[in-house]
């Protein structure tokens, strides 16, 4: 991989490329900014590794690195904590105003401009809390990349402020060819396109970019090309990478022992996560489908979370506790982002992989203490336990 590099250096690339696949917008005033002279020093190795193995195109400069990842296409698992639908229209609608507003201007003419945009795109714009809360979130957004910098003032929509605007990282920020897309749809569709290698390239960033990469999810000449190349696909992504791959019948498993590229924990800590973990033998008991998943009866779910509030009273947040069918809807959505269940058109399934996760209880409920009545015995199994031939 590195013939060319010492093993020093060689180690160097590999964690200056870990660090540009959770930071794609590297900058030396942002996260993991320290980083950044060594990526600048070893640019030409990354530039040939990202460009070999995935396919992406890397641009470094003195201030900033920007790593060109691929859209996510149709999968809307992936954005911004916290930011509405119309929070990322009015993102897009910002960096369209700033290319012709200059380094600097005030908060309440950009604000304007923004707001014409929209009614210009069509959108129905009330100055209502909601609306200012999604352009807040946008300005806050393109100010944490560093895109807008709050010279004197605030980014609030109600408030003054000067604004200065980093034209550099402005032009590096969209991936996406925009000039060619003739509708949203497009674009998306554009951006989410595969390599140069095609087949190669595309599955190559499944597995970087998620968690649990099933063979029933890919097209079959993807499924094929993977099942054929993936002991070797495993060894090249833990070389450039780190990453541990899990080979098996039904897909592969991607991890990152460190978990620094992990950015969505299971299991967890948070209410919903325990929960969903605590929920998967039952969500596992059903028969398998051909393709290894099982169907999912969200009523039945609903009991089961009912069940374990009821056993562990005080170990649950009370936001939950008290709206059962929020709880439901978290943990249903958790395991999605996971790659551990689909919604089909035959209702929710839980995949294969979740074997992997089933728990074993290592104490009795809380209304069963003090009753003699021996600990339930729960047998986990899990098909990640054959391997693939």
């Amino acid at each position: 991989m590195f013939d060319d590099l010492s093993e020093i250096d060689a180690a160097v690339v590999v964690r200056c490329a870990r660090t540009l696949l959770r930071r794609p917008l590297l900058r030396a005033d942002g996260p993991d900014g320290e980083l950044l002279t060594l990526v600048y020093r070893h640019r030409a190795p990354l530039q040939d590794l990202f460009a070999r193995v995935l396919g992406y195109r890397l641009v470094v400069e003195r201030r900033f690195a920007r790593l060109h990842k691929t859209g996510p296409g149709p999968d809307d698992s992936r954005g911004v904590p916290g930011m509405s639908p119309r929070g990322y229209a009015y993102v897009a609608l910002t960096l369209a105003v700033l290319t012709g507003i200059g380094r600097q201007a005030l908060l309440s003419r950009l604000v304007s401009d923004i707001r014409a945009a929209a009614v210009e795109a069509g959108m129905e714009v009330v100055d209502d809390v909601v609306d200012r809360r999604a352009l807040t979130a946008a300005l806050r957004h393109l100010v944490s990349l560093g895109v807008l910098h709050e010279t004197e003032g605030t980014v609030d929509v109600q408030a003054e402020a000067l604004i200065t605007v980093d034209t550099d990282l402005l032009g590096r920020l969209l991936t996406g060819p925009v000039a060619e897309a003739t509708s949203p749809e497009q674009l998306v569709a554009l951006a989410a396109r595969p390599g140069p290698r095609g087949v190669e390239h595309a599955v190559r960033r499944r597995l970087v970019e998620d968690p649990v990469v099933l063979y029933a999810d890919l097209p079959p000449e993807q499924a094929d090309w993977l099942r054929r190349n993936q002991r070797k696909e495993g060894a090249l992504l833990e070389a450039s990478f780190g990453l541990r791959t899990e080979c098996r019948a039904e897909g592969v498993l991607v991890a990152d022992p460190e978990d620094y590229l992990t950015d969505l924990y299971f299991p967890g800590t948070s209410t919903v996560a325990r929960v969903a973990l605590l929920a998967l033998p039952e969500l596992l008991e059903s028969e398998p489908r051909p393709d290894g998943r099982h169907a999912v009866d969200v009523r039945e779910l609903r009991e089961v979370c009912g069940r374990l509030v009821e056993d562990y009273p005080a170990a649950w947040s009370k936001q939950f506790t008290d709206d059962l069918d929020r709880l439901v809807e978290e943990v249903l959505e958790l395991l999605r982002r996971m790659g551990l269940a689909v919604l089909s058109d035959d209702g929710w399934l839980v995949n294969a992989a979740a074997h992997r996760w089933v728990p074993v209880p290592d104490g009795d409920p809380e209304r069963d203490r003090g009753t003699g009545r021996p600990a339930p015995v729960v047998e986990s199994w899990s098909l990640f336990d054959e391997e693939s031939a």
